[in-house]
């Protein structure tokens, strides 16, 4: 099934571009202890410094929702490989009083991402997770390599509101993917993280806003709150929004993604999905054309857990 069908007015999170195989331009194999195969690319120092400085206001404002970064086919496998239930668990912000949002209920580890990708500026959705590096940000496959290109100029700004950037942006150093995304855009593994660093300063990202926990090969079909900064119509992007509903399998394109009841629009790809243990379990992938307001996530499950691992070291 062709995802031209990815268009809906409130699911529009992902549109039409051409599928390519193979290794990812840039990238690097690697394939973990459980066989795993994951992608993956290193930026410099030099590239990091570039992001940081690339970012003005005016430039974020400009960004587009990532709605084209995603192939017309989408291969799937039987069944996505399951391992054993695994949770990373998250922690607070460690800095007295940086954090400054938390007494509201407010969730400063979701931010904005921010990406070029083949010249056109876009924005996604991305979270802080649990990470022994400290500085792990998950989101969307989509929005860290199209058609086996890596995304540049990618920088993550946790606690995002109306233009306000309370904790600065943190630039990518690494970017990790699901082999099966970067390899044939696989709409069923569409997840990533990135490693980061502050433009400035010491200090780790879970540091700084802290980090939620990460679950891994959990039961399917549980009830999960997403969060995200849908900026298309009949959203403006400058504030974090939210939806809540009980996963269940894609019945009409046959992906392995789950899909839960939300209205959010694109902008809001890559953004968490969070059980009700408050750990983090997938994050917002696409809608269909057909299906209003209702968002898909992939499974986060043995290669899922293998990028996470990756990106996390």
């Amino acid at each position: 099934m062709t995802h031209s069908t990815l268009r809906s007015r409130c699911t529009r999170l992902l549109g039409g571009a051409a599928l390519v195989a193979g290794l990812a331009v840039g990238g690097a194999g690697a394939a973990t202890a459980d066989g795993s195969d994951v992608e993956r690319t290193e930026l410099s120092g030099t590239e990091q410094t570039e992001a940081h400085g690339y970012w003005t206001s005016e430039r974020m404002e400009a960004a587009i929702p990532a709605d084209d970064l995603a192939p017309e086919d989408a291969p799937s496998h039987d069944a996505v490989e399951k391992g054993e239930p695994t949770t990373v668990q998250g922690r607070s912000a460690e800095a007295p009083g940086k954090n400054k949002k938390a007494a509201a209920g407010e969730k400063d580890t979701v931010g904005k991402v921010f990406f070029t990708q083949g010249g056109q500026d876009y924005v996604c959705s991305g979270n802080s997770v649990a990470s022994s590096n400290g500085s792990t940000v998950s989101t969307a496959g989509h929005c860290v390599n199209d058609a086996g290109t890596w995304a540049t100029n990618w920088v993550f700004v946790p606690g995002y509101d109306h233009g306000d950037a309370p904790y600065g942006t943190w630039a990518a150093t690494d970017l990790v993917s699901t082999d099966e995304w970067v390899s044939s855009e696989d709409i069923s593994y569409d997840v990533a993280f990135a490693t980061v660093e502050p433009e400035s300063g010491s200090g780790t990202l879970e540091d700084t806003v802290g980090s939620t926990s990460i679950a891994f090969n959990r039961e399917r079909g549980a009830d999960y709150d997403a969060y995200g900064y849908p900026a298309a119509s009949p959203f403006d992007g400058e504030s974090l929004e939210s939806c809540s509903g009980t996963a269940s399998d894609d019945t009409i394109g046959g992906t392995l993604s789950q899909g839960i009841s939300c209205d959010m629009t694109g902008g809001s790809s890559g953004g968490p999905w969070f059980l009700g243990d408050g750990a983090q379990n997938s994050v917002n992938s696409f809608g269909y054309n057909g299906q209003a307001n209702v968002m898909y996530g992939p499974y986060f499950g043995a290669e899922a857990q293998a990028a996470y691992d990756e990106a996390a070291a």
